[in-house]
């Protein structure tokens, strides 16, 4: 059952139309396949119309979409022999981030590449939701990162991160721990990793809890995926006062992959299918699987030193002309 937006609201009419057609044929044995073809037409034309100019607002909500897939959807689809390693040795275990040793599954044909999977998990119901955090790390997750980046550095494999956080969490008890100095370590750790790193933006991008693991020499995100230094309701509530105004924000933001590409913050956009990858989560995981499996290929070729500087440089340049 899919859970329609608020701008979605002519296509969910549409598809209560087509059902209750359906039903109404089955119940008088009537052959109205031709006005049920042509409803169908009619929503898939609009549901690609609509998603073809969605505003930096309604991106937001569907990255938001509670069918989203997120972390542990993607490992189930495209990564195999995923071995989760927990704690960050300090202080204890953060379920927001989740990372392990993985194998990114090859093309047919092709075998699969041993990886460093590290990424963010929100949940997909209320008791997955609070135990995750609802994908909102902790010093402990960042530390975790940071351990696990390092073991990557050691054995000489790349790094992958999925990226899907409205920010680190900011309660009292993670500001104790040091908040701050851990999402500032694990970007560091990021920066000066000796293998090849991608991060995807595969959600949510939220402020330095996003970046801490997603200062890669490759930063990709998928269609409808934003990335910002505040939510707009944030942005909102400090320009005007009010959360009221967060479309305003989020234009004047430029939080969507397709601004964030023009202005050189990323560098790829992955496909989603038409509606968005919570209407076919499996599709959405392939088409990232094959993009990540070419970026891999692609930075494999370069040494230790060649890697560490053209991510430097890529972060020096962001926001010169």
């Amino acid at each position: 059952m899919i859970s329609y937006l608020e701008f979605e609201k002519p296509v969910a009419a549409l598809k209560s139309r087509i059902a209750e057609l359906r039903a109404t044929a089955q119940e008088g044995d009537l052959d109205i396949s031709a006005e049920i073809g042509r409803l169908e037409r009619k929503s898939a034309d609009l549901l690609e119309s609509t998603y073809k100019a969605l505003t930096p607002w309604q991106k937001t909500q569907v990255a938001r979409h509670p069918s989203r897939p997120h972390f542990v959807d993607y490992v189930a689809e495209i990564f195999t022999d995923f071995v989760p390693l927990g704690g960050d040795r300090l202080y204890g275990e953060d379920h927001a981030i989740i990372g392990g040793f993985a194998t990114l599954k090859g093309l047919p044909g092709q075998p699969g590449r041993k990886v460093m999977l590290i990424g963010h998990e929100k949940g997909h119901d209320t008791a997955t939701r609070i135990k995750h955090n609802f994908g909102m790390g902790k010093p402990e997750g960042y530390r975790k990162a940071i351990r696990l980046m390092e073991l990557a550095g050691r054995f000489g494999l790349p790094v992958v991160t999925l990226v899907d956080t409205s920010g680190a969490f900011p309660g009292v008890e993670a500001e104790e721990r040091g908040q701050a100095e851990a999402i500032a370590r694990a970007t560091e750790a990021c920066l000066a990793l000796p293998v090849p790193m991608v991060a995807v933006i595969v959600g949510e991008g939220g402020s330095g809890g996003a970046v801490a693991l997603a200062s890669a020499e490759r930063v990709l995100m998928l269609e409808h995926a934003v990335y910002s230094v505040i939510s707009p309701e944030g942005c909102a509530s400090i320009l005007w006062r009010t959360a009221e105004k967060a479309a305003d924000a989020a234009e004047a933001m430029r939080v969507t992959a397709q601004h964030l590409l023009d202005l050189k913050v990323i560098d790829r956009i992955v496909p989603e299918p038409v509606g968005g990858a919570h209407r076919d989560p499996v599709a959405a995981a392939k088409a990232l699987g094959r993009v990540l499996g070419e970026e891999l290929a692609a930075l494999s070729k370069l040494n230790a030193g060649e890697i560490i500087t053209r991510r430097e440089e890529r972060f020096l340049a962001i926001g010169g002309e």
